[in-house]
């Protein structure tokens, strides 16, 4: 027979571990904020007008050169890489705790039908990457003259 476990239970059994772990995360000195991590780097802002896709990329810290936007069969990749902050050359340094991820990341997005991949724009200012696909003048409502 099957045992029955009420949603208050299962809540605060699934608590009771979260709180094991976030001990054993704080003992490495790592942060536990497992939604920072599932969200991905870097963070995107994606919004859209009647004429243009507009994609905001927050990738602070990061050299313009270095980061790579490219639009293949419908999605919009940014790829680059952030290096480490952390001074690798100071005698005696222990780090004990790093927040800021660093390494090579890639954030791929679908771009809608209307969007156009010959009509792309892309600018960076202050550490966010801002990109304006133009969307197909086919596919912009239009008025019909009736005969």
């Amino acid at each position: 027979m099957a045992t029955l476990t009420s949603a208050r239970d299962f809540a605060s059994d699934f608590e009771a571990i979260r709180s094991q772990m976030d001990d054993i995360f704080r003992s490495l000195g790592v942060s536990s904020d497992i939604r920072a991590y599932s969200r991905g780097f870097p963070s995107l802002n994606i919004g859209s007008t009647p004429d243009a896709v507009e994609l905001v990329a927050f990738v602070p810290g990061i050299d313009a050169a270095s980061l790579q936007v490219t639009i293949d069969k419908g999605l919009l990749t940014i790829a680059g890489e952030r290096h480490n902050a952390i001074p690798r050359d100071v005698a005696g340094l222990n780090v004990y705790a790093q927040e800021r991820r660093h390494g090579t990341f890639r954030r791929v997005v679908e771009l809608p039908q209307d969007a156009d991949p010959d009509a792309v724009d892309a600018s960076y200012v202050d550490g966010c990457l801002r990109i304006t696909v133009r969307k197909r003048e086919s596919s912009k409502p239009r008025l019909i003259p009736v005969q």
